[in-house]
Parts: C-alpha cells; sequence; structure tokens
C-alpha cells in the first residue's frame, strides 16, 4: 500500500489546509489521534452532551471540509467527534486499506478507533462511503447508525454527464472544474460552499483517486438506524438506493425533497435533528431466503 498523495508537497499542501480550517473554526474544540489497525487516526471533538456522535465523511471529505454539519450537530446539543478516514485526505494515515476486504478492514478499524477512544455507546452517523464504513463494523459500543446517501448497499450510478464533468476535473483540476464537479453532487440550483471548491481543487492536484468501496457485509447486530438520501442523489438515486436497503434492513428509505448527494453539506440541521429521531425500535438485517 503505497500513499494516497501524489508526492510530499502534495500532501502537506492538503494537510495544511485542514489544519489552517480546524484553526479558524470558531467552535470550541480538540484535536487527538489514536492508532487502530495499525493506522493514525485524526478525530475532531467538540460539544457535550448525553448522546455522542461519531461522523464518517464520504470520499475524499474530511472534518476539516464538514464543518458546517459539526456546527450543527454542535447546536444541537451532541458531543461530537469528527473522524478522518485512514487512506483519505485529511490528518489520518496517508495509506488506504487493503483491496481485499477493504469494508471489513475499514469496520474493524472503526471498531478499534471506538475502543481507543473509550466511548460508547455511540451513534455513528456516516456519508456515503463514510455509511459503508460503518454499516460494516460490528462494535457492541455502536448503539444507533444514522446512514447519508450511503455507499456499500449498491452499486453507484455514474450518468454520462457525470462521468464527463468527473473526468476534466481529474484530468486538469481548476476551481471551476471543481465546481461543476460539486455543482453534480448537489441538487439541482444547490451552489457549492468556496470552501469546498478550494478543497476539491487541492484534492485533485494532489491525491490519487481511490475505487468503488464495493458492497459492504453487514453485520447480523441489532441496531437502531435512520437511512436517508437526497430526491436528486446523482450517485444513488433513491428508486435504486431505496430497495437496496429494504434487503439490507428491513426498513424504508427516508427521501429528503431537494436534496441531493451533498445532502451532510446542504442540509446540515435537517442531517443533525435526525439523531434525535433516528430508529425507535433496534431491528437485526433481514434474515437471507
Amino acid at each position: 500500500m503505497g500513499s494516497i498523495y501524489r508526492d510530499e508537497r502534495g500532501r502537506r499542501s492538503v494537510q495544511d489546509w485542514c489544519a489552517d480550517q480546524l484553526e479558524r473554526w470558531t467552535v470550541p474544540h480538540e484535536r487527538v489521534e489514536v492508532t487502530a489497525k495499525g493506522a493514525p487516526t485524526h478525530i475532531v471533538a467538540a460539544g457535550s452532551g448525553s448522546t455522542t456522535v461519531v461522523f464518517l465523511p464520504g470520499t475524499n471529505f474530511n472534518a476539516a471540509s464538514s464543518l458546517p454539519l459539526a456546527t450543527a450537530l454542535v447546536a444541537a446539543g451532541h458531543r461530537v467527534l469528527l473522524v478522518d478516514v485512514p487512506g483519505q485526505p485529511g490528518l489520518s494515515s496517508t495509506e488506504r486499506g487493503p483491496a481485499d476486504g477493504r469494508l471489513s478492514w475499514y469496520g474493524a478499524w472503526l471498531a478499534e478507533t471506538l475502543k481507543e477512544l473509550s466511548v460508547g455507546p455511540v451513534t455513528v452517523l456516516g456519508h456515503s462511503f463514510g455509511a459503508a464504513v460503518a454499516v460494516s463494523c460490528a462494535s457492541p459500543g455502536v448503539e444507533r447508525q444514522v446512514l447519508v446517501c450511503p455507499g456499500g448497499l449498491t452499486r453507484l450510478r455514474v450518468s454520462p454527464g457525470v462521468m464527463a464533468v468527473s473526468a476534466a476535473w481529474y484530468l486538469r483540476p481548476t476551481p471551476q472544474r471543481s465546481a461543476r464537479l460539486l455543482r453534480a453532487m448537489h441538487a439541482p440550483g444547490h451552489q457549492p460552499r468556496a470552501e469546498l471548491v478550494e478543497w476539491m481543487t487541492l484534492v485533485g492536484r494532489h491525491v490519487r483517486s481511490s475505487r468503488s468501496p464495493g458492497v459492504a457485509d453487514v453485520p447480523p447486530t441489532p441496531l437502531r438506524r435512520c437511512v436517508v438520501a437526497g430526491e436528486h442523489d446523482t450517485f444513488l438515486p433513491p428508486r435504486r438506493l431505496g430497495p437496496a436497503v429494504r434487503r439490507a434492513f428491513g426498513i424504508k428509505l427516508e427521501v429528503v425533497p431537494r436534496g441531493g448527494h451533498l445532502l451532510v453539506d446542504e442540509a446540515p440541521a435537517h442531517v443533525a435533528a435526525l439523531i434525535a429521531t433516528a430508529g425507535g425500535t433496534r431491528a437485526s438485517p433481514p434474515e437471507a431466503t
């Protein structure tokens, strides 16, 4: 396993951006690091309250790029732990998990991270790839899961238009192309934050792309779960994701009107409010027939 960064200068540029964003964040917080599955793991802790929310960002995102959601979670009265997933651009390990059994490795990594932090029971809030990691974790310290536009349940849909925008960004990641890519991930009419445009431009210039995580092996652990997706999610349209959610968990997908794949950035207060209402009953995944 090699570094996700193209060179050392790129690693410094990405990590300096993250450190600068966290330093500018006006919400009181602290930064800690643990080692889980041999991977240095960076966590930002903020807020207080009876519920501890562990947030796992999606592909190419991290704590520093998710501060509007973090602010909303703290404002809702939660203790928040924002985890930079190893092998994604940020302040954790620069190496990805093994290609074989990748999601099972990440599930074990999350369980070990929670153990190292001595927290529990917790609510794990995962977005996209982060939700696939959450689903793969069998930690007894997890009480609830809130899965937003979750990967790991079905194959992603990549339309020709999104493929063209992604290819252009990958070949020459300018701010204009980063903005077009983010608009493709947002719901129609939603404009990306300037910070995200800057971030995606850095990622395109300095980070090697990662593959789809594949399909998660859902542990048979009874959990309270809430699964939501945006009405206009380009990668995981509700018509495709809904049946996968029913097969995996035996529950209904909640669809957010006028939402896109980046729901955590479009509607952070709405996502934060899900913590209080997620999964009133504990349910195991349906048995295979």
